[in-house]
C-alpha cells in the first residue's frame, strides 16, 4: 500500500541567492584592490576555502579571520577595509520577497538555514532593518546560522539539528536552496526539497506549493 505524502507544514529557506541577492564577484574585485590577487583562483582555492569554511563554521572569530586576511594580503589594512571588501557581495532583499514570506507565515512555519559568518550577518541584518523597519529575526520563526551551530551545509548533522531545535519533522518540511549539494544532503534525511536558481524564489515556490498541496 502506498502511503499518501505528508502535507508540507514547514519551509526552511537558504539565504544567499534565495532570499538575499548576492554577487560574490564584487568581493573578489574588492579584495584584489586591497592586494589579495589570488583571492579566488579555480585551481588554487583550497586554502582560501579552508579559511572561509572555518569562519562560516564558527571556528574563527572575526578578529582571527581579519588576521588571516592580513597575512594573505601582507598589508596592515584596517578592520573596516577588510569588512567592506568581505561584505561587498551582499546586495539587498527585494520588498516583494519580504511580502511573500510574510504571507507564507500565515499558513506555514518558516525558518532560515544559512551558511554564513558574523561579519556578513551584521551587514544583512542592518540592511534589512534599514529597509523594512523591523529586525530580520522577526521575518522567520527561527534563524539557523552555521557559525553559531558549528556546522555547515551540506553536513547532514546541520539539518538534523535544525529539525530537532525547531521541533519539526522531515517529512512535513520543505527545504529550498540554490546549491545542489545542499539539496541532496537534505534529501537523504527525508526532507522535501526545491532547488532554484537565484532570484526565482516566488515563482518557483508558488508553483511547487500549488502542485504539491492538493
Amino acid at each position: 500500500m502506498i502511503m499518501p505524502a505528508k502535507k508540507i507544514r514547514n519551509i526552511i529557506f537558504d539565504l544567499g541567492g534565495v532570499i538575499l541577492n548576492i554577487n560574490p564577484q564584487l568581493t573578489v574585485n574588492a579584495f584584489r584592490k586591497l592586494g589579495w590577487n589570488d583571492f579566488y583562483k579555480e585551481r588554487q582555492k583550497s586554502l582560501n576555502k579552508e579559511l572561509f569554511y572555518s569562519f562560516e563554521g564558527g571556528y574563527l572569530s572575526p578578529e582571527l579571520f581579519r588576521k588571516s586576511v592580513r597575512q594573505r594580503i601582507k598589508n596592515d589594512i584596517s578592520d573596516a577595509d577588510i569588512d567592506l571588501a568581505w561584505t561587498a557581495m551582499i546586495l539587498d532583499i527585494p520588498a516583494e520577497r519580504v511580502r511573500y514570506l510574510e504571507e507564507l507565515k500565515k499558513n506555514y512555519r518558516i525558518f532560515l538555514l544559512s551558511n554564513t559568518n558574523e561579519i556578513h550577518k551584521i551587514k544583512f541584518h542592518r540592511i534589512f532593518e534599514e529597509d523594512f523597519g523591523y529586525s530580520f529575526y522577526g521575518l522567520f520563526e527561527r534563524n539557523f546560522y552555521s557559525y553559531k551551530m558549528g556546522l555547515r551545509k551540506p553536513d547532514p548533522q546541520i539539518y538534523i539539528q535544525a529539525l530537532n531545535e525547531a521541533g519539526i519533522i522531515a517529512g512535513e518540511t520543505l527545504f529550498i536552496d540554490d546549491m545542489d549539494e545542499n539539496i541532496q544532503a537534505a534529501q537523504t534525511l527525508g526532507i522535501k526539497t526545491l532547488l532554484i536558481q537565484p532570484e526565482t524564489l516566488i515563482e518557483n515556490l508558488t508553483r511547487y506549493l500549488e502542485d504539491n498541496q492538493q
